[in-house]
């Protein structure tokens, strides 16, 4: 017992001073910032082998009836399923044709459906070191009103609801702070326990795991988020919509860093074009394939200032 309880004290300690060095909260840019010459590069021996794909949404049977209904945002001629799972399909070739050592698991292979839940328990199950989820964002509809005609001299006003087709951009969302709770779960039941058979889930040294791993998961996550936003820009030229913070379900379960990329707008018809169109998911995995590279770079090493 004495000698079970110092293993996991050491563990601890090991785990702590590692956090010391690894992904303090830096831009890309002031990484890169770092003269050759001075900088002291130092492995930590941690290997980014499996990689979640997640093309969002599906399809799934209408349980009022015969036939089936799609979920996710539609376009004018395309749907949000559709153009997830065609862009993650490229995205895991991609992957593990360029990044050596990686392997992709996808959540969704076909247009059938798989619930919220689902979803993170495939990248918990199979171990995942970072979980991408692929969607096409959309706007609300808006409510116009128009004339329609004249009654007794008066002009007659109707409002209907239409598609808002002026969203554009890219979107990355990392998980926020309000679930906190049901992430240390995750954690607890996905990492802590790999440790030891027993997980006493009230113990110091437990708890002190679990707030390490949900700090360095967050960390990395907002890291991730950071280089893609810079490559989507300043490669690819898209407009930015920015890094926020959600607590979605699949980023609040998936127990390792995780980012929701919301490729562009289905709904407005010049970014449909692009998200169907080859050129455009192309570029689109490309640059998502750079960012982690990049990230995998960054997560493997230590670059300490001298």
């Amino acid at each position: 017992m004495k000698n079970k309880a110092l293993k996991r004290l050491i563990y601890v300690l090991r785990v702590l001073l590692a956090g010391i060095f690894l992904f303090p909260l830096t831009s890309v840019s002031s990484v890169l910032a770092y003269s050759v010459k001075k900088d002291t590069v130092i492995k930590t021996g941690y290997k980014l082998k499996t990689i979640i794909v997640d093309a969002g949404h599906g399809v799934k049977p209408d349980p009022s009836g015969p036939g089936k209904f799609s979920v996710g945002s539609a376009g004018i001629f395309s749907t949000e399923r559709g153009v997830t799972l065609m862009v993650a399909q490229k995205l895991q070739k991609a992957i593990e044709k360029d990044i050596e050592g990686v392997n992709v698991v996808m959540t969704r292979k076909t247009e059938t459906d798989i619930s919220l839940q689902r979803r993170p328990e495939i990248a918990n199950e199979n171990k995942g070191d970072l979980f991408i989820s692929i969607h096409c964002n959309a706007l609300p509809n808006k409510v116009i009103r128009e004339r329609v005609g004249t009654k007794r001299g008066k002009a007659v006003y109707k409002t209907r609801s239409v598609v808002d087709r002026s969203g554009r951009g890219v979107l990355m969302l990392v998980y926020g702070l309000k679930r906190t709770g049901e992430q240390q779960n995750e954690i607890k039941s996905n990492q802590v326990n790999q440790m030891e058979d027993e997980v006493d889930l009230n113990d110091p040294i437990t708890i002190i795991l679990t707030n390490e791993y949900l700090r360095r998961f967050r960390q990395k996550s907002i890291t991730l988020a950071n280089i893609l936003a810079d490559e989507f820009v300043s490669v690819d030229g898209r407009r930015l919509e920015g890094i926020r913070e959600q607590s979605l379900n699949v980023l609040v379960h998936a127990a390792m860093p995780s980012v929701l990329i919301e490729i562009g707008y289905i709904t407005n018809l010049e970014e449909e074009e692009y998200l169907n169109s080859e050129k455009g998911q192309e570029e689109i995995v490309a640059t998502i394939v750079r960012a982690i590279q990049n990230y995998k770079t960054q997560v493997e090493q230590t670059i300490i200032k001298n």
